[in-house]
């Protein structure tokens, strides 16, 4: 198919999606990715990356004419720094969706990319979820064609910057030739950032997403001045990734996590679960750990043995292990207690890792671990191979969904906005919902907005004890 054919398809897609041709379940998995990112959103908004960054986009990206606030801030921003902080604000907690063949998140930049077109042109509830369901399948697939073409493995800020100007050419009533220029110039400026190198040594650098949301809106206010920029070669030279817009809805194949922690660690975090449930492990008792997993996830954190951090803790599959050892979950207490847990510390110590080629060959399409413990009374315990759960093939119920938004949203949002809010994303798409929405997310969340001192976040946010 012809560069400008494949354009031209995209396009059509893009400006010309109508809610009422979206399939029944594809609006219901939109609602499930709102409910899911609000949560984490939420719970990000206290750490200090979501701070610093709010604080930054404030004072250094602010906007003369046109303004939008930010995601559980209420202050404002110009439209590219309003979705730079909102991004930044779910990143700081990793716990929200994602894409096996991305290797990486969609939702993080989609959503408060939407909010700032929200919040500068308002929008009913029909056209956020068409934007959601754009969204996603526009970073998919960018996602998966970047990855299929070039050799590094990138950020997620690399290709879901393109969502993000797909979501504000259709908002601002773009032709198919402005539409062109603003994919090319995200795809050009959005960050190819080294993300093995975060997760060796992680840092507040996240996935990128911050950036790539930036550039993404950045990319559409330019392109609608008249700069140009196209082609995006992911979209108009990957036809394997693209033929399908429409008939395939990929937002069908996200999944989503039951622990704020890199999905590469979750096969362990359940393997290490299922051992202490089924034998009564006292964490005491133990005294080695052997974790045998894919490549990507015996990285993980591999720069830094002892998490000091919230931000190292998400990152470490070892600390992730330890914690679900001694207090049986996973959530954001654990993560953000980190440093200072003797036991979790202990078993840090007692902790091996291991390549498994066999799971390695499996990846990404798929995660596998197994984990084995030897206890001081001789006993040794090995897991069976075990996948993360949360994906299609095994996924988080509705109920399991809810529970993990309200753990994470109630102790910072309060019960009452906290239940009000996932009444209106279970609304959408009722007239008033949308609207309604898109101004409590906007809306601070309680806690201080400048100078933030680091917390012990008090939410638990797991789904399995």
């Amino acid at each position: 198919m012809p560069e400008h054919a494949l354009a031209s398809r995209a396009g059509r897609f893009i400006l010309g999606m109508r809610f009422d041709a979206l399939p029944s379940d594809v609006v219901a998995c939109a609602r499930r990715c709102v409910l899911d990112l609000v949560g984490v959103a939420a719970a990000g908004s206290t750490l200090p990356s979501a701070r610093l960054a709010c604080d930054h986009a404030v004072e250094h990206m602010a906007g003369r004419r046109r303004s939008a606030r930010l995601l559980f801030d209420g202050r404002r921003a110009s439209l590219p720094g309003a979705a730079f902080a909102g991004a930044a604000t779910i990143d700081a907690l990793d716990a929200h969706d994602g894409h096996v063949l991305t290797k990486g998140h969609a939702g993080v930049a989609v959503l408060p990319a939407l909010l700032a077109y929200a919040d500068d042109q308002p929008v009913d509830a029909r056209e956020l979820l068409c934007g959601i369901v754009l969204g996603y399948e526009i970073g998919t697939r960018a996602g998966i064609a970047l990855h299929a073409s070039v050799a590094d493995y990138h950020c997620s800020g690399a290709w879901n910057a393109l969502a993000c100007a797909a979501l504000g050419a259709r908002r601002y009533g773009m032709d198919e030739a402005q539409l062109r220029h603003a994919l090319g110039i995200a795809e050009y400026w959005g960050p190819r950032g080294q993300i093995l190198r975060v997760c060796e040594a992680p840092s507040m650098l996240k996935d990128g997403s911050s950036w790539g949301a930036h550039a993404g809106v950045s990319a559409t206010l330019l392109a609608a001045e008249g700069y140009t920029g196209a082609p995006a070669i992911t979209v108009e030279r990957e036809p394997a990734y693209w033929g399908d817009l429409g008939t395939r809805y990929r937002i069908r194949e996200q999944y989503f996590k039951a622990y704020p922690v890199c999905r590469w660690a979750q096969p362990a975090i359940e393997a290490a679960l299922a051992l202490r449930r089924e034998h009564g492990i006292d964490a005491s008792h133990i005294t080695s750990i052997v974790i045998e997993s894919f490549r990507e996830a015996i990285a993980l954190g591999s720069r830094c043995l002892v998490p000091a951090t919230s931000d190292e803790a998400q990152y470490s599959v070892t600390y992730a292990v330890a914690a679900a050892l001694v207090t049986g979950r996973v959530g954001a207490d654990e993560v953000n207690a980190a440093p200072g847990d003797a036991p979790i510390a202990r078993l840090l110590a007692l902790t091996r890792l291991v390549h498994a080629e066999e799971f390695s060959r499996r990846f990404p399409a798929e995660r596998w671990a197994r984990v084995r413990i030897e206890l001081r009374d001789g006993r040794v315990l090995l897991s069976p191979p075990t996948q993360a759960r949360g994906g299609p093939e095994n996924p988080l119920s509705d109920g399991e969904l809810s529970a993990k938004y309200r753990a994470l949203a109630s102790p910072i949002l309060g019960e009452a906005r906290t239940a009000r809010i996932e009444a209106l994303v279970a609304a959408l798409p009722d007239d008033d919902a949308g609207p309604a929405l898109v101004e409590e997310l906007l809306t601070a969340a309680g806690h201080p907005t400048s100078h933030y001192v680091h917390p012990t976040v008090p939410v638990a946010a797991n789904i399995t004890t």
